[in-house]
């Protein structure tokens, strides 16, 4: 039986139903449903009320309490609080708008005020629902850098990473801005090998990624053993097709850590406090002048006196007793001693590397340094103008390193 077929049959019982007492409308009820086999609820509510529904144009439009003038002043208080959900903005409505309205932040009469504190959460959202649409497809169709070398370039964590042997290195940009990132500032590019804690740095002058990529390959050149895996974090100017196809032509792994999260990369960041910032300081360098000065210390004094006598202390097991982790440390020893100690390195660079040692001194070494950040710190006084009555207020709030040492004569 069709759908108008079933119509006919219904049309022809409806009036015998309506008219009928309780016995006769189960009866005619059971006599429908087994001949055109609905379900008995339905057809109750089919003999029950004859609808017409009325086209869309036809219907009695509700009157709108929430109008568009109290959208416009919701939207703009939800954006002066940070976009709160709809119960947090609720209550801000009730505390805050009338202090917005004094502040003149907000302009708006007295009803539409009134209704702003009696709104209710839910209607909060019903009214917000385009703006946080809106709002969606800004941050939706944000462009994003490099979205298909991300792809290509595999996540790695620091417990991923190999510290059995030499050649996994870590590398991070330090950037020497002071307190303005405008225009061009030298950027020291560092590495660091996660077996060894071996360091190497190099000034780059500019965020470009040709020059980094010139940097990456000058320390490489430096390391006491060859690379096998390099691991930058996601900053554009070594995350790059210009680094990624150097990997791949020297046969290097090529990998990255997660977005925000500084843990992937912990042994170059500690490395950029140590090495860098404790060293070279927080000023804004951005100078040829400042530039040959880092490069001259990066590449000679600085690499030789943290490689060959600085120490480290390397985590060897972390082991979790109830609430406390206790942590064991191994013995501290020079990145000079682990290499030396390691079976991968050939014995002709451990022969190299000791003819070098011996011909080292620290307390000459730890001079040249101070000499050379003393020479920084003239460039930098020369660039600003600056008088010497100054020099102890500036190395006080800026951290500088050479305040602890006396200048050379």
């Amino acid at each position: 039986m069709n759908k108008e077929a079933k119509q006919q049959y219904m049309q022809t019982l409806r009036e015998r139903y309506l008219k009928a007492c309780r016995k006769e409308k189960t009866e005619i009820l059971n006599e429908y449903c087994r001949n055109t086999g609905e379900d008995r609820k339905y057809s109750i509510k089919k003999f029950r009320y004859k609808i017409k529904l009325k086209k869309k144009e036809e219907r009695k439009k509700r009157k709108e309490h929430y109008d568009g003038q109290v959208t416009v002043v919701l939207a703009k208080i939800w954006e002066i609080f940070d976009y709160p959900c709809g119960q947090r903005l609720e209550s801000i409505l009730k505390n805050e708008i009338e202090r917005l309205r004094a502040l003149k932040e907000i302009i708006c009469s007295d009803e539409i005020t009134e209704k702003l504190k009696s709104i209710s959460s839910a209607s909060i959202d019903r009214k917000l629902e385009h703006e946080k649409h809106v709002l969606w497809q800004k941050r939706k169709y944000k462009k994003n850098i490099n979205p298909l070398l991300c792809q290509m370039v595999p996540i790695k964590t620091s417990d991923e990473m190999d510290r059995t042997r030499p050649g996994a290195t870590q590398i991070d940009c330090v950037e020497h801005c002071g307190s303005s990132a405008s225009g061009d500032y030298i950027i020291s590019l560092t590495t660091t090998d996660v077996f060894s804690g071996w360091w190497e740095g190099e000034a780059v002058m500019g965020k470009g990624q040709e020059r980094a990529l010139i940097a990456l390959n000058e320390v490489n050149g430096r390391y006491p053993c060859p690379w096998l895996e390099v691991h930058p974090d996601n900053g554009g100017n070594i995350l790059n097709y210009h680094v990624y196809a150097w990997a791949e032509e020297k046969g290097i792994h090529y990998s990255r850590s997660r977005p925000y999260k500084k843990n992937d990369n912990c042994f170059i960041e500690q490395k950029n406090s140590t090495h860098v910032r404790k060293i070279v300081g927080y000023l804004r360098y951005d100078t040829e002048e400042e530039f040959n000065i880092i490069n001259d210390l990066y590449r000679n004094e600085l690499r030789l006196y943290k490689n060959f006598f600085q120490p480290t202390i390397k985590l060897i097991q972390k082991i979790r007793i109830k609430g406390k982790i206790h942590k064991k440390y191994d013995k501290a020893k020079t990145p000079y001693q682990r290499i030396m100690e390691s079976p991968y390195v050939s014995p002709e660079k451990k022969q190299e590397l000791k003819a070098i040692y011996d011909f080292l001194n620290p307390a000459e070494l730890k001079r040249k340094i101070d000499a050379k950040l003393w020479k920084l710190y003239k460039a930098y006084q020369k660039k600003k103008s600056l008088p010497v009555e100054t020099s102890s207020i500036i190395r006080k709030n800026y951290r500088l390193p050479w305040c602890h040492f006396t200048p050379p004569l």
